[in-house]
């Protein structure tokens, strides 16, 4: 790394840092500063963003031009997996209500549900939506896709449909897992029409994007007991308000955003920043090239 010059800035400093820089680390993936210095970007042909998401960063005048777009595809896989896993178990094993029953210091025996054979229905078929697939398979769960494109003998999910047609697809599950990135297309995908068509014993887990599920339908939905609960780990408004109906919604559990966040998490970001920089300096294909049109990078969905 000794070809380049290094600056390391805050936002407010970026304005100058630009000048010349022809490549840009996004540490921090929901900042949009860099659409409000994109004059001073002309040099830049690189932006790595150390996130899989890059709703936050792209804006049209990004899209349209030749600057490249890289993200941390790969690094968050296996833990959001692992936590999807997780909440799925602590529902159908009632850790949560435990937890209450112990607070209330009430002894309450209870029957609790089996995992095998529970289905889940995982929207967004991209490298983390087929991690989650894997590994839900691996412990006796029956799971299907959700996609851009429908297939019937994917080697992860089985059959994939149309996350466009969710409705006449989300009954069949147990537990609806959203993975999606936020794109037009997914802004607002899981509203009251797809909430009302699940069971009424299924369970909601969002660890994708918080745009992508209509909060104030799934509230409704909650109250009424049109589902069971909901384990939302991403908000429409992040850090969720103290005022938002979701911490108290009857069967909601809220974490703040960590699904991914493994200890060690920054310097596996950080390694996957330098090992596409060395790609990059010696002229060679970079990974984890990101369709700016698409809003992700591109492959099996």
């Amino acid at each position: 790394m000794g070809q380049v010059e290094l600056r390391f800035v805050q936002a407010q400093d970026l304005p100058t840092a630009l000048q010349g820089a022809r490549a840009l680390l996004v540490w921090d993936f929901s900042s949009s500063v860099l659409a409000d210095n994109w004059a001073h970007c002309g040099s830049l042909e690189w932006i790595h963003v150390a996130s899989a998401g890059v709703d936050a960063l792209l804006f049209d005048a990004l899209r349209e031009s030749d600057v490249t777009v890289t993200n941390a595809r790969g690094t968050f896989d296996r833990p959001m997996a692992e936590f999807v896993l997780a909440s799925i178990l602590a529902h159908r094993k009632l850790i949560h209500e435990s937890a209450r029953l112990q607070a209330a210091r009430v002894w309450s025996h209870r029957e609790s549900l089996p995992l095998t054979g529970a289905k889940a229905l995982v929207i967004g078929t991209g490298a983390i939506g087929r991690e989650i697939a894997r590994l839900l398979t691996a412990v006796g769960m029956k799971v299907r896709g959700a996609g851009r494109r429908q297939a019937d003998h994917d080697p992860d999910f089985g059959m994939i449909v149309s996350s466009a047609e969710l409705v006449a697809h989300v009954g069949w599950c147990d537990y609806l897992v959203n993975v999606a990135p936020l794109t037009p297309q997914t802004r607002g995908l899981i509203d009251a029409k797809v909430l009302e068509a699940m069971r009424p014993s299924a369970h909601l887990v969002n660890v994708g994007r918080g745009p992508t599920v209509v909060e104030a339908d799934l509230v409704d939905a909650l109250r009424r007991g049109a589902i069971s609960g909901a384990s939302l780990d991403v908000f429409e408004t992040e850090p969720l308000p103290a005022d938002s109906p979701l911490w108290d919604a009857p069967g909601c559990v809220v974490s703040a955003h960590m699904s991914g966040d493994v200890v060690g998490w920054r310097d596996a970001l950080a390694l996957q920043f330098v090992e596409n920089a060395e790609r990059w300096l010696a002229d060679e294909p970079l990974v984890n090239v990101v369709d700016k049109r698409l809003g992700y990078v591109p492959g099996r969905q």
